[in-house]
């Protein structure tokens, strides 16, 4: 039986094809449209999971859309009446859109796939989530908590998983949501909403949290976990263009300055940014502030999962936690809450946002809405599109590209190791692309982490991005306690998925520079050789060779684009950037002087 789960319409449109209940493909849109967050109809991501199998639209026995559109129309006009006159232009862009095409998702769907309509299902935004990381987790039983921007009307659940059923006995609905509040920080320093937010997370070690009891002003938490924003400092529920109002600005200060480069006393002033300002010491003293103020954000959003978290343990007693969402993906709160409550293991998967409503939606199908038993667990991310030899090799010839072929892997991994080892930094493709947003070691730029410089010279010369971002460790899971501080790291499933930020040992630090952070921590990926061989055998290699089974890695993409997906997209990321060499599975490209 095939199941095919989709979410789109918002942002990260994706679509995930189930065979019997197991996850056979999935992909966001983003990889193959190339346009990052892509929210449109997931086209090529469906046609790339039709393919996977062989089938066509009819073969499918279900299409499970991820939420429901006119609830979700429902919650819109609602909100648009309790402000209106000031959401006329909400009224208006929503209107446009929704009677354009998110209204009309099963014909939609009926007519693209060339399905019946009895074949065409819709689950809710929040279950989803919760079906997304319960039902492929490997507990049996266990409590739940989503956490995101809106769905419907729902911003965040608690509840339970058992078997194949879900129960979610609590629920916070719009305009009260945790990820709306942290998207509010991200506009006021100066990033893009549902793009900036990691930024704020990577900014938040070089501040100090001083203005906690400011945030604490705008939202308040109860002593059973639940929260309310004071929405007298917002206007997300009522504008396109503005999340927080005037208020928020006289309790704050002004917003940062986008074009503003970013750099503070510690961060120093970076080479690439070139000759420093003449007021060098007074923009630092003003990036402070706003680093001040991504700590402070930062905290009290981890604080507000805390207080969830704890309470759902108090109620359920379970000691396992499945949490989705997009706020699932803030590593820093991930830890704290296996760290600092009851809860002995925690579950996310690699694509708690929107996306992984698609995930959720088909296992919803499956396991609970047929009763079929469980019998899938996400182990690892690799679920994209794979490039064979004979398209890279036909890429690379057409366009008259000097290159190696390796047939021998022991020679590939010897020559890698080698290029990582003189301090070159490497374009690394292999196998089927990642689930969800981060590289696992499929599409990533690797580099070596013992060197102090790296940082900088892939900041500057490869991601053209702010010095203040982390790059992650990738370290082979039977030796990642040796430089992280987290007991059994092998049990951990989010240190798979980069979901957890953990305190680099301290005998490790002057060994790891360049993934180190400036708080002594790390957001490490432990690296299995069942699920990603190839790339495990690497870091074993580079480990022989230096001691040290530990890769820098990032993705494979230049600021501001999705992640790689073809040899094509490859092989212009590593043209456009210093990048010394690309591999694209056994073909190795070396830049030529």
């Amino acid at each position: 039986m095939y199941i095919l789960g989709i979410s789109c319409y918002y942002h990260d449109a994706a679509a995930v094809l189930l065979k019997d209940g197991c996850v056979v493909a999935a992909a966001e849109e983003e990889r193959f449209s190339r346009i990052k967050h892509d929210y449109g109809f997931p086209s090529q991501a469906i046609q790339f999971c039709l393919d996977t199998e062989g089938i066509k639209g009819p073969d499918l026995d279900y299409v499970v859309f991820f939420e429901k559109p006119f609830r979700k129309l429902d919650r819109i006009l609602m909100t648009v009446l309790q402000t209106y006159p000031k959401s006329w232009k909400v009224f208006r862009e929503s209107m446009i859109s929704w009677i354009i095409d998110k209204l009309w998702v099963a014909s939609t769907l009926e007519a693209k796939l060339g399905v019946t309509k009895d074949k065409v299902l819709f689950s809710e935004h929040h279950l989803s989530h919760a079906a997304s990381s319960f039902l492929c987790s490997p507990f049996e039983e266990a409590a739940i908590m989503t956490v995101d921007g809106v769905g419907e009307w729902v911003t965040a659940t608690c509840g339970t998983g058992k078997g194949t059923q879900i129960k979610l006995d609590k629920q916070i609905e719009f305009p009260h949501s945790v990820g709306l509040l942290y998207s509010a920080f991200t506009a006021f320093l100066g990033f893009e909403v549902n793009e900036g937010e990691y930024k704020v997370m990577g900014m938040a070690p070089y501040g100090q949290p001083r203005y906690v009891d400011k945030v604490w002003k705008v939202v308040h938490q109860n002593q059973d976990g639940s929260f309310t924003l004071d929405m007298d400092y917002f206007s997300f529920h009522h504008s396109t263009d503005r999340t927080y109002n005037n208020n928020f600005v006289r309790l704050f200060g002004a917003p940062r300055d986008p074009k503003l480069q970013f750099f503070t006393a510690e961060t120093g002033f970076p080479k690439y940014f070139g000759d420093p300002p003449s007021n060098y010491k007074e923009l630092c003293a003003v990036n402070q502030h706003y680093a001040d103020m991504a700590a402070s954000i930062q905290k009290v959003t981890e604080e507000l999962l805390l207080g969830m978290a704890r309470n759902l343990h108090k109620t359920t007693g379970l000691k396992q936690l499945c949490i989705a969402g997009g706020v699932g993906l803030n590593s820093v709160a991930n830890t704290r809450i296996l760290k600092e409550t009851p809860f002995e293991e925690l579950y996310v998967q690699p694509a708690a946002g929107d996306g992984g409503g698609a995930l959720g939606a088909a296992l919803w199908a499956w396991n609970t809405l047929l009763g079929k038993p469980r019998n899938f667990v996400m182990k690892h991310a690799f679920w994209g599109r794979q490039n064979s030899d004979a398209e890279i090799s036909d890429f690379l010839t057409q366009n008259k590209i000097p290159h190696t072929r390796f047939d021998n892997e022991d020679q590939l991994l010897d020559t890698v190791v080698g290029r990582l080892t003189d301090g070159k930094v490497v374009g690394w493709s292999q196998g089927r692309f990642e689930w969800g947003p981060r590289a696992l070691g499929s599409r990533s730029i690797i580099a070596d982490p013992r060197n102090p410089e790296m940082k900088d010279i892939v900041n500057s010369k490869i991601k053209f991005r702010e010095p203040y971002r982390p790059f992650a460790p990738s370290v082979l899971a039977d030796s990642a306690e040796r430089y992280f501080e987290l007991p059994e790291a092998k049990r951990h499933y989010p240190a798979r998925y980069m979901l957890y930020v953990v305190p680099v040992k301290e005998e490790q630090k002057a060994t790891l520079p360049a993934i180190t952070h400036v708080d002594g921590t790390g957001r490490l990926q432990t690296v299995f050789s069942e699920q990603s061989q190839r790339y495990y055998r690497l870091i074993e290699r580079f480990g022989q060779a230096t001691g040290v089974p530990v890769i820098m890695n990032t993705s494979f993409n230049l600021k501001g684009e999705p992640v790689v997906n073809t040899p094509a997209n490859a092989f212009s990321t590593f043209s456009k950037s210093e990048m010394d060499t690309l591999v694209l599975e056994n073909f190795v490209v070396d830049k030529t002087a």
